[in-house]
């Protein structure tokens, strides 16, 4: 996904990038596309792949309020650990 993160990249690109096999990398791509994570374009006998941010948006407003939560419990284990010393 970082390698994509930057642009739109083709399976050989991502291949050579993630020095993986090009079977490896694409069963990767079939999960994440599966999944609304990436979507595919063809450009002539190319495979171009992008990220979708929906889904990531959605996750993050998902996780937003266990994010809040684990602050602050982090935050107050800091301030009972600075009150032990």
């Amino acid at each position: 996904m970082h390698h994509l993160r930057r642009r739109e990249r083709s399976v050989s690109d991502l291949v050579n990038a993630l020095s993986m096999t090009q079977p490896a990398v694409s069963k990767h791509l079939k999960v994440l596309r599966e999944a609304g994570f990436v979507s595919v374009r063809m450009a002539a006998q190319q495979r171009i792949y992008r990220i979708e941010p929906e889904p990531f948006q959605a996750i993050e407003k998902w996780l937003a309020p266990y994010r809040r939560l684990w602050t602050e419990s982090l935050d107050a284990l800091e301030r009972h650990l600075d009150e032990m010393k």
